[in-house]
């Protein structure tokens, strides 16, 4: 099959991607209400960071900012819930992906440090990698009141993106406004063969962004720890 798009082109196409994650702004809470904010987390769970088939040290890495991040919301009065894998046996996702995150598990469980940050974190199982799908989910959160999300956990190009365009677009389709803040630095990706985990992870982020999805810095390292530093969170 003979291509036809200019793929010499991409190198500035690239760049331009690259020269937009650069200049991304820092996550601001000076218009953020917490009463209307709801904190989702996305497979942070023991099957994607310590242990199984599918673990990474790519997500690994944000553990401890993720649950840094989930002490805040609860100091602010944000609420959080989670999203778990939760497969049986015959889970036809086994077809795509290795046997991993089986229900009742310790690898279907929240990591230790995300389960301690916030003692009533709503935890809700999925069998896909699209957890906005399960009904018991889009119905929480439909009838939450709740009209910002803020989406941290992974995988950046598999789980957080389809949940972050799912939830966008129903409410689109609702005519419901919203926003959904994706802050990059809580969000990972992992090492897959025929996957390269930098690659997808910038481009899944700026797709996110041509659909209507606030991508950020969430000043972990910078403005909003400094804020924490100060109130002892």
């Amino acid at each position: 099959m003979k291509h036809t798009k200019d793929f010499n082109a991409l190198n500035n196409h690239f760049k331009s991607v690259y020269d937009w994650f650069k200049e991304l702004p820092t996550l601001s809470f000076d218009n953020i209400n917490s009463y209307n904010t709801l904190h989702i987390i996305v497979d942070m769970i023991n099957g994607f960071v310590k242990e199984g088939a599918l673990s990474s040290n790519e997500v690994l890495s944000i553990n401890d900012s993720v649950a840094q991040f989930t002490r805040f919301c609860k100091y602010e009065g944000i609420q959080t819930i989670a999203l778990a894998d939760e497969h049986t046996n015959d889970s036809t996702e086994f077809s795509t992906y290795p046997a991993h995150c089986l229900k009742g598990t310790p690898e279907s469980a929240l990591t230790d440090e995300i389960a301690g940050a916030d003692e009533n974190i709503k935890v809700f199982g999925k069998n896909s990698t699209n957890g906005y799908l399960e009904p018991d989910v889009s119905e929480f959160i439909k009838n939450s009141g709740k009209n910002t999300f803020i989406i941290t956990g992974d995988c950046t190009d598999m789980c957080v993106i389809q949940f972050a365009l799912t939830l966008k677009a129903d409410f689109n389709r609702r005519n419901v406004p919203c926003r959904v803040i994706v802050p990059y630095d809580l969000t990972a990706t992992c090492s897959l063969p025929n996957h390269e985990p930098e690659l997808a992870e910038i481009m899944a982020l700026y797709i996110m962004n041509t659909n209507g999805i606030e991508i950020c810095d969430s000043g972990l390292a910078t403005t909003l720890g400094y804020a924490m530093y100060r109130k002892g969170i």
